[in-house]
C-alpha cells in the first residue's frame, strides 16, 4: 500500500504488513482520542453550531435581564411615571428664547462686575488728583509677603504687622481679610521706593470702596489695582504664598488684564540683531527680551520676528511677509525658534527695517492685523548705518509706526544712534545691560502706547480670554480654575501731566467661568445638551469638551495652548465653520448638525442630531451658544405636587440632589455658604430660610420627582431585608431624574463592596455635575427604554471589577416623549461570570442527533474561547480575567477585523485637536555629545557658571543697599532647561483615533478565517434585550501573524510642511475690538527714554568673559 507523507509530497514509501497493522492501530487510537475530545471536524475544520450559541445567548439574556429588573426596580419606576402621565404637561423647549434669556442673565451678572470696576477707576483717579507727591514720604503699609511675620526678637518685621485672616468659603476657603486689602511688590522692585510708597499711600482710598463693592455685589471675587510702578493692591488681603523655590514671580504688569486695558490692539514686528558682536551674554539677553515682549501680547495682537546680520531672515520662514495672531500657540512657537538663534556676520539694520515697514504697510493696506497700533521693536547692540532715508520713505511725517529700541550689553558707543531711532519715530529707547533689566525696560513700551488713550481719557473696559492664574494662587484647586477678568485703565487727571499721558495703573476683578455658566442651568438643556461661550476671536471661554489640563507625572498642568482652543477644534463637525462665523460676528441664529458625541473619555460614541442656538452678550466680546439634541432633548415635562407632600419625600435618607447645580443661591449671604444645596432647599421649604433666592421651576420639578420616586425606597429596602433571597454580588441600586435628584440603596456594606467608589463624591463621571449628567444616565438615554444597557467602567477609573446595568424611564403625552430619568443596578463582575459559565456548558448526555457541529459544546473546553462583549467591543467576560474591560480587537485582531468587514461593527474615526504628543527624541540643544570625561566635566562647569552668572545678573541691584526679608531674586531664565530632551516633552498636536459601534440590525453571524496552515471558526450572537454580544471562537488556530491587533490608540495627524505652514498662518474670521487709540496730536513724544548704566564689578565682568567664551 502506498501513502503520501504530508511532509514529502511525491515521495512513496513501502510499508510491510506488520507496519501496516501497527499503523491501523494508531489510526484507531487517534480516532478514539479525537472522539473523546468531542471535536467534530468537517474537511479538517472545527464546526461550532450557531444554534447552541443562540440558545446560550437567549438564556443568558433572560437571566441578566431578570436580575437587573429585580434589583433595580425599573418596572416599578416606569409604572409610577406612567401613572402620572395624565397629570403632567410636556412642552417643547424654545431654544431661541432660551439662549436669549441665558445671555440676558449673563449680561446682568457681568454688568455688575463692570460697574464695580468703574467705581474703582473713578476713586483711584480722584485719589491721585488730590495726592501731592512726596519724595520723603514714609508710610508703613501691609506687605502681603511680610504680614504676621516676626523677627528674631519677636517683633513684627518692617511692613509686616498683625493682619487678621480667616477662612472664607466664597474665596475657595482661603485665609483672607475681607475688611482690608494689602500690597504685593515684585522681587525686582524695592518696596520702599518713593514711587511705590506714594502710590500705595494714594491707593489706600480704594480700601473702603473694595468693601462697599463686595457688600453691593456679594458674588464679586478678587478686586485689585495694579500700579504702573509695579505694586499690586489685592482685596481681600491674603498672605502671599511663595512658589516651590521660595519666591514670588508675580508682576501685575505682566498680566493679560493689565496689558489689554493699558493698550489698544497692536501689530508688532520684533527685529533682532544676530551679527557676530551679539554673541554670548548679549544674545542671551536679546532672547530673553524677545520672550518678554511676546509675553506682553494677546490674542487681539499680531506679530512677526525678523533676525538680521548680513542678510534678513524670518525666524519662521513660513510667516514670511505677514503678521500672525499672537495667540498662545504662536507665541510659544516663536519662543522655541528664538532659542535656536545663532550669531554670525555683520549687522545690516537698514534692510531689516525696510522689511519690517513693508510687513506693516501691507497688513494695513489689506485690512489685516489689528488695524490699530503698529510698532517695530529693534533689539541690537549698536547701529552704524545711515538709516534716516528708510524712515523718511516709510514712516515720516505721520510716524504711524512707532519704533522702540533696546540697546543690549554694557557698551554705550552706539547709544545715541539707537536712541535717535526711537525718539524720531514716537517710540522709546532703553538700555538693557543685564537680564535683570529686561522686565522693567520692556514694560516701558506699554506706557508709550497708552498715551493717546490717556490723553483722550477713554476708559475702555476690556474682558480677557479664559486663563488660569497658577502664579497668583498656590493651591492646585484654585490655580487650575478657569476665569476671565474685566479691567479698566486708571489715568492721571492732573493738567500738568496731560500731554505726557500718564497711566497710573489698571483696576479689575475676576469672574470664575464656572460661576458664569451656572446661569445656563443644565436641567433646562436635557441629557446631552450644554451651553458654551466663545470670544471675539473664536476661542473657547467655556465648553464641556474643553480639556485645558494634562498630566505630567502625577501633577496636573495647563496645556500650552489651553486658552487658544478654537470652536472649530471642538465642534469639528462644523466643517464649513458656519456656526463659528456666525458666533464670532455676534449674530443671533440657529443651526442643525449631525455630530459624533463621545462619552466615557472618548471611548464610546453616540450619533446625535443637535440644534445649535446662539447670540451675543452685550457689552462683552463673548458669544453664547446652547445645544439641544433633537428627539427627547427638545422636550421637558412639568408636574406639580404640594410642598408638604414633596418636602416629606425630599428628606428621605436615600435621596440627594446635584450639589453642583444652583437650586438656591447660597453664595450671597455668608451665613448660607456652609449649606449644601439639599440643606438649603429643605430650609427654604420648611420656612427656616424664606429669603433664599431659589429657582422655583427646578424646585418644583425636584419635589415632583421626589414624590414619584419615593416608592423605590420601600421597594429596595424590602429586597435588602430579605437577606436569604438576595443574590451575592448585587451591591447598589440607583436612579437619577432630570432635576438632578439621585436615590441609591447600598445592598452591601462598604467592607464587602467591590465597587466602593461608585456614586461617591469622588466618582465625578457618575454624578450630576455642572458639565454633564451621569455617564449611566447619558448612555441609557440613547438605549431603547425598558432595555438594559450593560458596561464595565474603564480600567483607568479603578472602579474595580464591576458591571453597571442601566435603563431609561420615559413619559409620553400626546405622542411627545421626554426622558424622566434613568435607573439601574451596580453588581460585581462575578455575578455575570458565574451565570455565564454555568449556562455555557452542555452536559455529556445532551441529545446531539440534530446538531451539526461540536456537541456537547462547552466554553470550558481548551479548544474554544468564549466572550461577552458590549456594543462598543469592550470585553466583559473572558476566560482570562485580565481581558475584562479591554477592547476585543486588542485580544483577537482576526475576529474583530472580520466582524468589521462583515458589517457587524462599524469603525468611526474621531479627532482630537487638543491632544498632547511627545516630541522627537533628539535634544533641543545643539550641544555636542559627551565624547570624553573631560568634555563631560567642561559641560558641567559650563552649566554651573551659566546658572551662577544668571543668578548674579538677576539679583535685584536695589537689594544691595536695601535688604528685606523674603526679598530673594528668582531667575526668570534657566539655561539648564535648554538641555531637557525633546523625548520628555509633550507638545500640542492633532490626533485621530477609532471607536467601534455594533450595528444592531446584524443580530448574528459566523465565519471561517483562513490563517496560513489553519482555519479559525467563530460564531457571534446578540444577547436579547441588551447591548451585549456572545462570541464563541476556535482557540487552536493562531492568526496573530496574519492579523495585527486592533487598538484604540490615537495616532498623531502628521502634516507636510506646506499644509502645516498654511494652518499656522491662516487667519480665521475674527471680530476686532471696537475701540482703537493709536494717535493723538497733543502727545508729547519727546519723552522717549534715556540711558541707564550700572557699573559692573571686576569679578562679575570676568565671569561674563568666561561665560561668553564657553557659550561661543
Amino acid at each position: 500500500m502506498n501513502r503520501r507523507s504530508p511532509g514529502n509530497t511525491g515521495n512513496t514509501i513501502k510499508w510491510d504488513r506488520s507496519r501496516l497493522q501497527r499503523g491501523s492501530v494508531l489510526m484507531m487510537l487517534l480516532w478514539i482520542i479525537l472522539s473523546s475530545s468531542l471535536v467534530l471536524m468537517t474537511d479538517g475544520q472545527m464546526k461550532i453550531p450557531p444554534e447552541t450559541v443562540q440558545q446560550w445567548a437567549t438564556s443568558f439574556g433572560k437571566e441578566i435581564n431578570a436580575l437587573s429588573a429585580r434589583y433595580s426596580g425599573a418596572k416599578l419606576l416606569q409604572k409610577k411615571y406612567k401613572d402620572i402621565e395624565g397629570m403632567i404637561k410636556i412642552e417643547e423647549v424654545d431654544g431661541e428664547e432660551l439662549v436669549k434669556k441665558f445671555a440676558e442673565e449673563m449680561e446682568r451678572m457681568l454688568g455688575r462686575k463692570m460697574e464695580s470696576v468703574k467705581r474703582l477707576a473713578e476713586a483711584a483717579e480722584d485719589a491721585d488728583y488730590y495726592h501731592e507727591y512726596n519724595e520723603t514720604l514714609e508710610f508703613d503699609y501691609y506687605n502681603s509677603m511680610l504680614i504676621n511675620t516676626m523677627d528674631e526678637d519677636g517683633n513684627p518685621v518692617p511692613l509686616g504687622g498683625e493682619f487678621p485672616l480667616e477662612e472664607n468659603e466664597h474665596f475657595s476657603s482661603l485665609l483672607v481679610n475681607t475688611q482690608m486689602s494689602n500690597i504685593q511688590v515684585p522681587t525686582n522692585v524695592y518696596n520702599k521706593d518713593p514711587d511705590i510708597v506714594n502710590g500705595v499711600y494714594m491707593s489706600e482710598a480704594l480700601n473702603d470702596l473694595f468693601v462697599e463693592n463686595f457688600q453691593k455685589d456679594p458674588t464679586l471675587t478678587w478686586q485689585y489695582f495694579g500700579s504702573s510702578t509695579g505694586f499690586f493692591r489685592l482685596y481681600p488681603g491674603i498672605q502671599w504664598t511663595p512658589d516651590e523655590n521660595g519666591v514670588v514671580t508675580f508682576d501685575c504688569r505682566n498680566r493679560n488684564w493689565y496689558i489689554q486695558a493699558a493698550t489698544s490692539p497692536k501689530d508688532v514686528v520684533i527685529v533682532v540683531d544676530v551679527s557676530g558682536s551679539m554673541k554670548g551674554l548679549r544674545l542671551t539677553i536679546a532672547k530673553h527680551t524677545i520672550n518678554t515682549i511676546l509675553d506682553t501680547l494677546g490674542e487681539n495682537d499680531f506679530v512677526n520676528i525678523i533676525a538680521y546680520s548680513d542678510y534678513v531672515r524670518y525666524v519662521e520662514p513660513c510667516f514670511k511677509g505677514t503678521l500672525v495672531q499672537a495667540d498662545l500657540d504662536n507665541r510659544e512657537h516663536f519662543k522655541l525658534l528664538v532659542e535656536e538663534l545663532h550669531v554670525k556676520g555683520e549687522g545690516k539694520v537698514k534692510k531689516a527695517m525696510k522689511e519690517s515697514f513693508k510687513i506693516l504697510n501691507e497688513a494695513a493696506a489689506l485690512g489685516q492685523g489689528s488695524l490699530c497700533n503698529q510698532a517695530i521693536m529693534l533689539i541690537t547692540d549698536g547701529a552704524m548705518e545711515d538709516y534716516q532715508d528708510v524712515f523718511e520713505k516709510f514712516n515720516w511725517p505721520d510716524r504711524r509706526v512707532r519704533v522702540f529700541t533696546y540697546l543690549i550689553g554694557r557698551e554705550m558707543t552706539f547709544a545715541e544712534n539707537v536712541k535717535w531711532i526711537a525718539c524720531n519715530n514716537k517710540g522709546y529707547y532703553t538700555h538693557v545691560s543685564t537680564l535683570a533689566d529686561v522686565q522693567e525696560n520692556v514694560m516701558e513700551y506699554l506706557h508709550v502706547l497708552s498715551r493717546p488713550m490717556v490723553i483722550n481719557h477713554d476708559h475702555d473696559i476690556i474682558w480677557t480670554e479664559a486663563y488660569m492664574d497658577s502664579v497668583l494662587f498656590n493651591t492646585q484647586a484654585q490655580s487650575l480654575l478657569l476665569m476671565t477678568s474685566v479691567a479698566m485703565p486708571v489715568f492721571s487727571k492732573k493738567k500738568e501731566t496731560l500731554s505726557h499721558g500718564i497711566l497710573l495703573g489698571v483696576v479689575g476683578t475676576d469672574v470664575a467661568v464656572r460661576e458664569l455658566m451656572r446661569l445656563a442651568p443644565r436641567y433646562k438643556l436635557g441629557v446631552h445638551g450644554y451651553a458654551y461661550l466663545i470670544t471675539n476671536n473664536g476661542y473657547i471661554l467655556s465648553h464641556p469638551d474643553l480639556r485645558p489640563l494634562y498630566k505630567e507625572g502625577k501633577k496636573l498642568k495647563p496645556k500650552p495652548n489651553y486658552n487658544s482652543v478654537d470652536l472649530s477644534e471642538v465642534e469639528w463637525e462644523d466643517t464649513e465653520e458656519k456656526l463659528r462665523t456666525a458666533m464670532v460676528k455676534g449674530d443671533t441664529g440657529t443651526l442643525a448638525l449631525d455630530v459624533k458625541a463621545t462619552v466615557d473619555k472618548g471611548t464610546r460614541v453616540l450619533f446625535l442630531r443637535n440644534d445649535y442656538f446662539h447670540t451675543d452678550i452685550n457689552e462683552t466680546p463673548f458669544s453664547l451658544g446652547i445645544v439641544l439634541t433633537q428627539g427627547h432633548g427638545e422636550y421637558i415635562f412639568k408636574g406639580n405636587v404640594s410642598v408638604e407632600e414633596g418636602l416629606h419625600d425630599l428628606m428621605a435618607p436615600d435621596l440627594t440632589i446635584a450639589n453642583d447645580w444652583t437650586y438656591c443661591e447660597t453664595d450671597i449671604d455668608p451665613a448660607h455658604r456652609k449649606l449644601s444645596q439639599l440643606q438649603a432647599v429643605i430650609r427654604y421649604f420648611s420656612g427656616k430660610e424664606p429669603d433664599l433666592e431659589c429657582d422655583m421651576h427646578l424646585l418644583q420639578q425636584t419635589l415632583f420627582d421626589a414624590v414619584v420616586t419615593a416608592p423605590m425606597e420601600a421597594y429596595w429596602t424590602a429586597l435588602m431585608l430579605n437577606a436569604s433571597g438576595m443574590d451575592e454580588g448585587i451591591e447598589t441600586a440607583f436612579l437619577g431624574t432630570r432635576s438632578g435628584l439621585t436615590r441609591f440603596q447600598r445592598y452591601a456594606g462598604v467592607e464587602k463592596r467591590v465597587g466602593r467608589s461608585f456614586l461617591t463624591p469622588k466618582d465625578n463621571e457618575n454624578m450630576f455635575t455642572l458639565d454633564h449628567f451621569p455617564l449611566w444616565y447619558r448612555r441609557a438615554a440613547e438605549n431603547p427604554p425598558g432595555q438594559f444597557l450593560y458596561y464595565m467602567p474603564r480600567p483607568d477609573t479603578k472602579a474595580g471589577r464591576i458591571v453597571i446595568a442601566t435603563t431609561a424611564v420615559t413619559v409620553t403625552v400626546r405622542k411627545k416623549t421626554a426622558i424622566a430619568g434613568a435607573i439601574g443596578v451596580q453588581m460585581t463582575l462575578d455575578v455575570f461570570e458565574s451565570r455565564f459559565w454555568a449556562l455555557t456548558v452542555q452536559p455529556n448526555d445532551t441529545d446531539c442527533s440534530d446538531v451539526e457541529g461540536i456537541c456537547p459544546l462547552r466554553c470550558d473546553s481548551p479548544d474554544i474561547e468564549c466572550y461577552v462583549i458590549d456594543n462598543n467591543g469592550f470585553v466583559l467576560i473572558s476566560k482570562q480575567p485580565n481581558d475584562a474591560g479591554r477592547f476585543f480587537g486588542e485580544i483577537d485582531g482576526s475576529v474583530m477585523t472580520t466582524l468589521i468587514r462583515m458589517g457587524m461593527f462599524k469603525r468611526v474615526s474621531l479627532f482630537d485637536y487638543q491632544a498632547m504628543c511627545k516630541m522627537n527624541s533628539h535634544s533641543v540643544s545643539s550641544a555636542r555629545p559627551l565624547l570624553s570625561p573631560f568634555y563631560g566635566l567642561a559641560s558641567a562647569l559650563q552649566w554651573f557658571l551659566s546658572n551662577f552668572l544668571l543668578f548674579l545678573l538677576e539679583f535685584n541691584v536695589c537689594g544691595l543697599w536695601h535688604t528685606e526679608p523674603f526679598a530673594d531674586a528668582k531667575p526668570s531664565f534657566s539655561v539648564s532647561s535648554a538641555h531637557k530632551k525633546k523625548g520628555d516633552i509633550l507638545q500640542p498636536c492633532d490626533t485621530e483615533y477609532p471607536s467601534f459601534v455594533h450595528d444592531p440590525s446584524v443580530k448574528e453571524t459566523n465565519s471561517i478565517i483562513k490563517c496560513g496552515r489553519c482555519q479559525k471558526m467563530f460564531v457571534v450572537q446578540q444577547i436579547p434585550d441588551s447591548n451585549l454580544l456572545m462570541l464563541v471562537v476556535q482557540a487552536n488556530c493562531d492568526c496573530s501573524r496574519q492579523y495585527s491587533p486592533i487598538t484604540l490608540e490615537p495616532k498623531e495627524v502628521k502634516y507636510n510642511a506646506s499644509i502645516k505652514c498654511d494652518r499656522m498662518k491662516s487667519q480665521k474670521i475674527r471680530k476686532r475690538p471696537e475701540s482703537c487709540h493709536a494717535y493723538h496730536p497733543q502727545e508729547n513724544a519727546n519723552d522717549c527714554g534715556g540711558a541707564s548704566f550700572i557699573s559692573p564689578s571686576a569679578s562679575l565682568f570676568f565671569i561674563c568673559l568666561i561665560f561668553a567664551a564657553i557659550s561661543s
